[in-house]
């Protein structure tokens, strides 16, 4: 197990609805954002009150993770530090199902904000408290039961606390600090290279000189990607690069500097020459930022949903335009999807996946770059010809996607071996002329041709082309559905199967994933207990996993988009 896994946890504990909001007020109104750079590299920011104890309620069943059992089998967690952060998950796991418990014990308020940015490279986050006791007391307990002890020091007035992480031989160290100011808790980082006033402005003892309050970066990122404005959360690139390419161009810059004459080393030294700047800061402008936001969510103690998207921005209109021409078909299901188990579609048109690659692979390869760092990555990328793909996608042109759907499913054990009792399932292949894809591949499988399809005719039983175990107990049809091929066992399916034949090859997408997790699980779990074979711990709490997810990946005119849609309910 990675033990900064651990670490990151604890971090993360009280913050369980970290990215997710109720709409009211305009990131304008938040003092917090005073202290945050404008250059910063990264920012989550909880903009408005989250109703954090509701969220947990509607999660309580659903939270997934080591067990305490499995924890205290660890026997890698050797040193105090990383025994008081695996104390700290312990105890955070064992709470989880009781939310009242939890909050209480966290010392966290019913509805809380939080944030988390960078200062050059140094992170830091700040959440809402509202018992800094019960939280001091929290990390009391976990102290006495590593046997890691802190250390406590006052900087501008502010007391904090310090844990020490690296080793007593360490030349460097490295310290978690943990501070309380006016209902606000800041964890961050201090280290022996800090300089004094970093760590006064990491926990909020002096505002930065250039804050993000004073720019509209947030309000434009809402406006230009229809985000609500109440969660925000976005990775600046160009500053990334800016730090890295130049020696005082923004917060980082200038602390790489100054460790590089620390250490009389700077590992960016090649990436500063003029050509490297110029360059990379061209390939950052194209692509500015990845960002993240919220087109709904509503969350009560009976359910929370949240419908999310991250966009990686992109300016460069060649690879645009050319990812834009490989989008294909995914079926539209309509409100049966919501009752669907599983569904995996791939919108794809073949015929351009081709010519859209060589379009992207001579934009990356020219102009030829200066830069050393970039010019060997051109050169390995040159190496790669997208032509190959025309030929090895030759037969399929006309393909515009597949799909794969599970409505039901129910399974049996039949002489010792898995067999389905029940089972609704439709693949569809959608091409411009499915009957012709067949005729092509007929050659290459003979048995194909005793199969006669007409378009929109009857469906012919395929089970034995398929060899399928008989145990299996299922009768799979093949039949075209105006322009998909589709194949179908179970009745659901065949009704699935009809409507698909009115919808037109539209290219609406590029990947679509959807699941329900209880319906996913359940009949399985059921399976093996009647088999009467113990079930394994992960999969029967999976069982009872009330959550369903989509996810999805597009091409639009602001750049990469990858949608993430999640419906959590509490436990009945």
């Amino acid at each position: 197990m990675n033990k900064m896994a651990v670490a990151v946890a604890v971090l993360a504990v009280g913050a369980g609805g970290y990215y997710f909001s109720q709409q009211s007020n305009t990131v304008a109104s938040n003092p917090i954002l005073d202290y945050v750079p404008a250059d910063t590299l990264a920012f989550s920011g909880q903009l408005s009150p989250f109703p954090i104890k509701d969220y947990l309620y509607s999660i309580a069943g659903n939270a997934q993770g080591y067990s305490v059992e499995q924890l205290n089998e660890l026997s890698d967690f050797t040193e105090p530090h990383e025994k008081f952060f695996l104390s700290l998950y312990k105890q955070y796991l064992s709470l989880m199902t009781d939310p009242d418990t939890l909050v209480a014990h966290y010392g966290l308020p019913d509805e809380m904000q939080s944030y988390a940015y960078t200062l050059g490279a140094l992170p830091v986050m700040k959440l809402q408290l509202a018992d800094a006791n019960a939280f001091w007391a929290e990390l009391d307990r976990a102290e006495q039961e590593s046997g890691l002890v802190h250390t406590t020091a006052t900087i501008a007035g502010l007391e904090y606390r310090a844990y020490r992480v690296t080793g007593a031989d360490s030349e460097e160290t490295v310290d978690i600090i943990f501070a309380e100011d006016k209902g606000w808790l800041t964890v961050t980082l201090n280290t022996s290279l800090n300089q004094v006033e970093l760590l006064e402005t990491a926990l909020g003892a002096k505002k930065v000189v250039n804050p993000i309050s004073a720019t509209t970066i947030l309000q434009d990122i809402a406006k230009q990607h229809d985000f609500t404005q109440d969660s925000i959360s976005f990775v600046n690139h160009v500053e990334l690069i800016k730090g890295i390419t130049t020696a005082d161009g923004n917060m980082l810059a200038k602390q790489i500097t100054q460790l590089a004459s620390l250490q009389n080393d700077n590992p960016f030294a090649e990436l500063q020459s003029e050509q490297c700047k110029t360059e990379l800061m061209a390939i950052a402008n194209n692509w500015p930022r990845t960002v993240m936001g919220f087109n709904a969510y509503s969350i009560s103690r009976q359910e929370s949903t949240f419908d999310a998207r991250v966009v990686i921005e992109s300016k460069n209109a060649v690879i645009l335009d050319a990812l834009t021409k490989m989008r294909g078909f995914i079926p539209d299901f309509g409100a049966d999807a919501a009752n669907h188990i599983l569904s995996v579609g791939l919108g794809m048109d073949v015929a351009q996946l081709a010519p859209s690659l060589n379009a992207v692979w001579k934009d990356l390869t020219t102009p030829t770059f200066q830069c050393q760092a970039l010019a060997e990555s051109q050169y390995a990328m040159a190496e790669f010809n997208p032509a190959m793909i025309g030929m090895m996608t030759g037969m399929a042109n006309g393909v515009k996607g597949v799909n794969f759907t599970v409505m039901d499913y129910q399974l049996k054990d039949e002489n010792g071996s898995p067999a389905f009792e029940k089972l609704d399932a439709l693949v569809s292949l959608s091409a411009e002329n499915p009957a012709m894809l067949i005729d092509m591949v007929k050659p290459f499988y003979p048995p194909l041709a005793q199969i006669n399809l007409a378009v929109d005719g009857d469906a012919v039983d395929v089970t034995s082309l398929l060899m399928l175990p008989p145990e299996f107990g299922v009768q799979v049809n093949m039949a075209i559905k105006g322009q998909h091929l589709v194949l179908y066992t179970g009745d659901n399916a065949q009704a699935l199967a009809d409507k698909m034949t009115k919808q037109a090859l539209v290219a609406n997408g590029l990947v679509n994933l959807t699941a329900d997790y209880e319906k996913m699980f359940t009949p399985l779990v059921t399976m093996i207990e009647q088999s009467g074979e113990q079930v394994p711990e992960e999969l029967s709490m999976m069982k009872d996993y009330n959550m369903r997810i989509q996810m999805t990946v597009d091409i639009n005119s602001q750049g990469i988009e990858i949608g993430s849609k999640m419906s959590s309910k509490a436990p009945k």
